[in-house]
């Protein structure tokens, strides 16, 4: 069972910004596109953004708008999602989840075409 660890969820007021952080095996850096969904309270999961093995593409969920950017430390073997601007609509756990190939599309968000979740970190956005 691969083993996706997030942190650095927490609670952030409108405009603020939190950065969230995967540690992913290698072995599972080095051949699969890594993603984040999230699930706010009574929603379906929904993709955020996900990064291609070696960081070659990237992709963003359309309602990201700019606000937040997805990145990688492969010697820390981290995948960061950095969210900026927040808007109590981002409250939500977010997951980071590896994807079933070594690359990515808006298709990956959309259809959640992941096989590996990490448990989840809570992200909550109030005044």
């Amino acid at each position: 069972q691969v083993q996706l660890v997030e942190s650095g969820g927490g609670s952030a007021q409108p405009g603020g910004s939190l950065t969230l952080s995967c540690s992913v095996p290698a072995s599972v850096l080095e051949r699969y596109a890594i993603g984040w969904v999230r699930q706010a309270p009574g929603k379906e999961r929904e993709g955020v953004s996900c990064l291609s093995r070696r960081g070659a593409r990237i992709h963003y969920a359309d309602f990201v708008q700019g606000r937040f950017n997805i990145s990688r430390d492969d010697a820390l073997m981290t995948v960061y999602l950095q969210l900026a601007n927040l808007k109590p609509e981002d409250t939500a756990v977010y997951y980071c989840a590896a994807a079933s190939g070594a690359y990515c599309s808006s298709r990956t968000l959309r259809e959640l075409d992941f096989n590996s979740w990490g448990r989840g970190t809570q992200v909550t956005v109030s005044s």
